[in-house]
């Protein structure tokens, strides 16, 4: 810092100088060498610079910043300066609470090495249970494939046999509906939906009739001849 004062001030003591000097009795050789000549019998001021002190900031000041009136810079103080700092080395110290606090992270992230065998020893059980139970499962779903795949190879015929028997019943209609109204019918017509709902109910009464047929007779039969 001293050096860059000094050289500011010998720009400016020169810059002065050539100002002052006139231009008709210039000349650069004397110029040069009278400047010379100044500059090493230029004695300045020494700098009002306190080097031997250390800085010590005032945390009762308003100028003073924040971060200088924390314990971690504190720490630093001391570090550098030791006890010229005039810091009490014993406040230094971490409370009980942050000492708690960094054992405790010390534990989380470096835990004991029985610890660390612990937790490798239950993470491989656990391995070990998802491995078994998976193989569990997909023994247990092979052991019912076959009787899977027959499901739905009969499901697969059913539904192709519902088809069959839809498309027959939807030509069996279309026929009946030519038969009764001479002509054919589209089977989207409210005509023809009118007619299947007929046909429909008609259905469901002798099915009904049927049904109670077959009750009346059944309660008609006499022992002998069910016992026969």
């Amino acid at each position: 810092m001293a050096t860059s004062m000094l050289c500011r001030r010998t720009a400016i003591f020169s810059w002065a100088i050539r100002r002052v000097s006139p231009l008709k009795s210039y000349n650069p050789a004397s110029s040069h060498c009278g400047l010379l000549h100044q500059i090493a019998n230029y004695n300045p001021k020494p700098l009002k610079l306190n080097l031997k002190d250390p800085y010590i900031p005032d945390r009762e000041s308003e100028k003073t910043p924040e971060w200088q009136k924390t314990a971690k810079y504190d720490r630093k103080l001391f570090g550098r300066y030791g006890s010229s700092s005039g810091i009490d080395p014993a406040k230094l110290w971490p409370s009980h609470a942050q000492l708690e606090e960094m054992i405790a992270e010390e534990r989380e992230w470096n835990p004991p090495l029985q610890v660390m065998l612990k937790n490798v020893e239950a993470k491989t059980k656990e391995a070990n249970a998802k491995r078994l139970a998976r193989e569990k499962l997909v023994a247990a779903n092979m052991a019912k494939m076959p009787k899977m795949v027959a499901d739905w190879r009969k499901e697969k015929r059913e539904a192709k046999q519902k088809l069959k028997d839809e498309k027959a019943r939807r030509e069996r209609l279309l026929a009946e509906a030519r038969e009764r109204f001479g002509y054919a019918m589209d089977p989207r017509s409210p005509k023809f939906l009118e007619m299947v709902s007929e046909i429909e109910k008609e259905e469901k009464k002798k099915r009904k009739l049927m049904k109670r047929r077959l009750k009346e007779e059944q309660s008609h039969v006499p022992p002998a001849a069910s016992s026969g």
